[in-house]
């Protein structure tokens, strides 16, 4: 179908710190990493961004980093890079990156006004569940992020029913439940409504819990001790009633039965009622590929979001500076090794001239210098018919 992407910075450091399973020292370096980027304009937009961020800040970006955010351990950029590649391997890769879903897609309606219906489609979610988990807190909070506030809409414009809803609160941290339910406590003055659908109330933390104002309970089966007190325990989610006997009533129900209790126009919560809802209008089976190919066809979404977009962002951004630093590394050993070449030279021509100034001061030099000049002074006077012996005579005389 159409492909759903999000970019890492999409997701902040506290979410994707959450998908990858990082402890509280991991998530620590993960904030940092995410505010350098943004310091830097370096966008993150898929996991190659990431991967070369940190890779950068172990490296050669270390000194940089210690400077202004202090020091980063290696053994822990390490854990989170082998985390980063494991998440590689269950085809997170393919999620990440550009063009990012637009919520506002999720308002569209066809050419009647109606609404339409869109449905995430994720295999193996059991696989993948701090990706699946991730991924709906993300949409949740792009949601709240993008829409307007709307105030209190007779009713609401966008409803989210979100099955496996336990996926989304395994091993999170507390930080990650408060944003849970900041989240579903104000996106509904956005005009949203949140569905949970889970097997079990307990599944759903009681803050966020406790935030819902319409819950719909179908049986719930005990064989053992321990479910019996989760049944009596998860009836005392719902409204006081002498009407009903509500542990009781929660084993008997049978299907297409259930106990309602919503929100009245006051904002009070309504009696339970044990009501048969309406089976849906729709084939009750799973569609064939042949099915959703037409479909997907149909969908006038496909040409905008099953394209790829790659511009420069932090692994581009990040490569040519290594490269800029690489390159002006290499050139200035070419300028140490010219200049020692230099500076040798330089010492050879001192050394040589050293020696020559030597030789020519030497005691046989000097004795050669006045021999050869007396030589000289007697071929010169010879020329002149002048011998030597007649000049010492002369002396003598």
């Amino acid at each position: 179908g159409v492909r759903l992407r999000a970019t890492v910075v999409e997701f902040g450091p506290v979410l994707f710190s959450k998908m990858l399973g990082l402890n509280e020292t991991q998530s620590g370096i993960m904030s940092v990493i995410f505010k350098y980027c943004e310091d830097r304009d370096l966008p993150l937009l898929d996991l190659a961004d990431l991967k070369k961020v940190i890779q950068y800040l172990t490296n050669e970006g270390k000194e940089e980093i210690e400077d202004e955010y202090g020091r980063i351990s290696t053994a822990s950029t390490a854990a989170i890079l082998r985390k980063i590649v494991e998440l590689e391997q269950q085809g997170a890769e393919l999620f990440f990156g550009e063009p990012s879903f637009e919520v506002e897609d999720l308002l569209r309606q066809n050419e009647e006004g109606r609404g339409i219906v869109s449905i995430i489609r994720l295999t193996d979610i059991q696989d993948r569940p701090k990706l699946f988990s991730t991924f709906m807190l993300q949409l949740l909070a792009e949601v709240y992020a993008t829409f307007p506030e709307e105030g209190d809409l007779e009713k609401p414009k966008l409803v989210i029913f979100i099955d496996e809803a336990h996926l989304i609160f395994e091993d999170a941290t507390d930080a990650l439940l408060d944003q849970i339910e900041v989240i579903v406590k104000l996106i509904r003055s956005k005009g949203v409504g949140v569905f949970f659908v889970t097997q079990n109330p307990a599944d759903i933390p009681e803050d966020v819990l406790g935030q819902l104002g319409m819950k719909i309970q179908h049986a719930l089966r005990a064989f053992t001790a321990k479910e019996r007190r989760a049944i009596k325990l998860a009836s005392e989610n719902y409204p006081l009633t002498d009407f009903y006997d509500v542990p009781q009533l929660l084993t008997e129900l049978g299907i297409g039965e259930a106990l309602v209790t919503a929100l009245n126009e006051k904002g009070i919560p309504t009696p339970l009622v044990h009501t048969m809802l309406r089976a849906p209008q729709s084939r009750m089976d799973v569609l064939t590929e042949r099915e959703i190919d037409e479909i997907v066809a149909q969908s006038d979404l496909v040409p905008v979001y099953n394209r790829e977009i790659d511009r420069d962002s932090a692994y581009e951004i990040l490569s040519e500076k290594i490269e800029l630093a690489r390159e002006e590394e290499h050139r200035r050993k070419l300028e140490e090794q010219m200049e020692r070449g230099r500076k040798a030279s330089s010492r050879r021509r001192r050394r040589e001239k050293s020696t020559i100034e030597k030789v020519m001061d030497s005691t046989t030099t000097r004795q050669i210098g006045r021999t050869l000049a007396r030589e000289l002074a007697r071929g010169l006077l010879g020329a002149l018919g002048i011998s030597s012996s007649r000049r010492r005579r002369r002396r003598r005389r």
